[in-house]
């Protein structure tokens, strides 16, 4: 089975852009020094907002969706485990026979981890989602970037598992990225379907807004924390047992990460040890 890859070797799009701006700007510059900027302005602009769009894959290959030429999507949930929530949504999916992945983040893994064990004990896969979650971890430094990525992976270790996927907070990208995954041995993960849910502080409709707009192939990602606004944690079960059975509805099956992929988002430490 395989998935949509990104492109590998050669240079990044963000390398191609860069390039071809300066080709431009000295072109442009034969004809007026001030036309030299446009290409220039240009490229810096979309630097500046290709890191917000999560399937760009501007500055490092991203896998955002597959491409099986089935109809199935893959579910993903980020920023738990949390005790209120993440078992109830466990014994949904067992009722439900869906694996999911979850991109967990290092802090509540080490608070947490008789969850860790329930989620692998169920079958399910484990992704790094950063250590402490921080929202604007991709305007930090290089050595802020690995140490939240390098000490995600640490946090989960002590239960076997090693993620070999990666989804950056809010599913933002940076140039210094790609060199920090490599050296972890991590490879990017985003989304194709969300619910804009604010991290389950906008629950309600969420299974709608899903399935006004879910494809096969997609990559959908939800969160497995307790939802905001004093909405009790029923609500917020509820749809998201709605997302699954509207997404059976439409004919899409939920399918492993891995499968849609084509490539293993975790292995087990014994096995990279080895």
């Amino acid at each position: 089975m395989t998935g949509r890859k990104p492109e590998k070797g050669g240079m990044s799009p963000a390398g191609v852009s860069g390039l071809t701006a300066l080709a431009l700007a000295a072109l442009l510059a034969v004809f007026h020094p001030l036309l030299a900027v446009i290409p220039l302005a240009s490229y810096i602009g979309i630097c500046l907002g290709a890191p917000f769009f999560p399937t760009a894959g501007f500055f490092l290959p991203v896998y955002s969706r597959g491409d099986t030429g089935r109809p199935v999507a893959a579910l993903t949930f980020d920023d738990g485990p949390d005790p209120e929530t993440t078992p109830l949504l466990l014994d949904l999916l067992c009722r439900y026979q869906v694996k999911a992945t979850f991109f967990v983040t290092g802090t509540r893994a080490d608070a947490h981890g008789d969850l860790i064990s329930a989620i692998l004990r169920e079958g399910h896969d484990i992704g790094n989602h950063s250590f402490s979650h921080d929202v604007f971890l991709m305007f930090r430094t290089m050595k802020r970037l690995e140490e939240e990525v390098a000490a995600a992976q640490r946090s989960l270790r002590p239960y076997g598992v090693v993620p070999l996927a990666f989804r950056p907070p809010v599913g933002i990208t940076n140039p210094r990225l790609g060199p920090v995954l490599r050296r972890q041995g991590l490879f990017c993960v985003n989304f194709s379907c969300r619910a804009y849910d604010g991290g389950n502080r906008f629950v309600r409709g969420m299974a709608g807004r899903i399935l006004k707009k879910v494809r096969p192939g997609d990559i959908i990602v939800l969160h497995d924390v307790p939802p905001g606004r004093g909405v009790p944690v029923q609500t917020w079960l509820e749809e998201t047992a709605s997302i699954l059975d509207g997404l059976e509805r439409e004919g899409i099956r939920v399918i492993p990460l891995a499968e849609l992929l084509g490539r293993p988002v975790m292995a087990r430490a014994v096995e990279v040890d080895q």
